[in-house]
């Protein structure tokens, strides 16, 4: 039974390796890593839409149908002339608060720096601070609370300081 334990163990996905691998991506600007490790193997893929996938077992019987090749992708808010935006460095759920009975990190009008903490980001029951990165005073909150976002989705805009 014990041999059994390990090999489950085996296949369970690390998050700390993901969040390295797309730091890695990032860092060196790819679009896509692919890791084969016995049974698991990990496809991340950058730009349109994030698609992280590990599959421990061949594939289900049944067919899975593709996603379109031109689906047509929710518009991104643009920034106004002068303004600068806050991506969302992940895909995830943004949190506007550390918990509902708090209030929310910054609103509009908040000035904030490069290490101002704006949000949260929840990836696979992580909760990821996401920090301004620039400076200068929020103009615009573009998410809902506990809404979905994308990889490099406009979250806030910020007037320069």
């Amino acid at each position: 039974m014990a041999s059994e334990d390990k090999r489950c163990d085996d296949k369970r996905v690390d998050i700390k390796h993901i969040k390295n691998l797309v730091a890695l991506m990032v860092e060196n600007d790819l679009s896509r890593i692919e890791i084969a490790e016995g049974d698991t193997k990990i496809l991340i893929k950058r730009g349109g839409k994030t698609v992280v996938q590990s599959v421990a077992a061949p594939p289900p019987a049944a067919p899975v149908p593709a996603p379109a090749a031109a689906a047509p992708s929710v518009s991104a808010p643009a920034a106004a002339p002068g303004e600068l935006l806050i991506r969302s460095p992940m895909v995830g759920t943004f949190y506007a608060a550390p918990d509902p009975e708090s209030p929310p990190y910054v609103k509009v009008g908040d000035a904030v720096q490069p290490e101002t903490v704006v949000c949260l980001v929840e990836a696979m029951k992580v909760f990821n601070e996401i920090k301004a990165e620039v400076s200068g005073r929020i103009t615009r909150v573009l998410v809902n609370n506990a809404e979905a976002v994308e990889y490099d989705q406009p979250l806030f805009a910020v007037a320069p300081a």
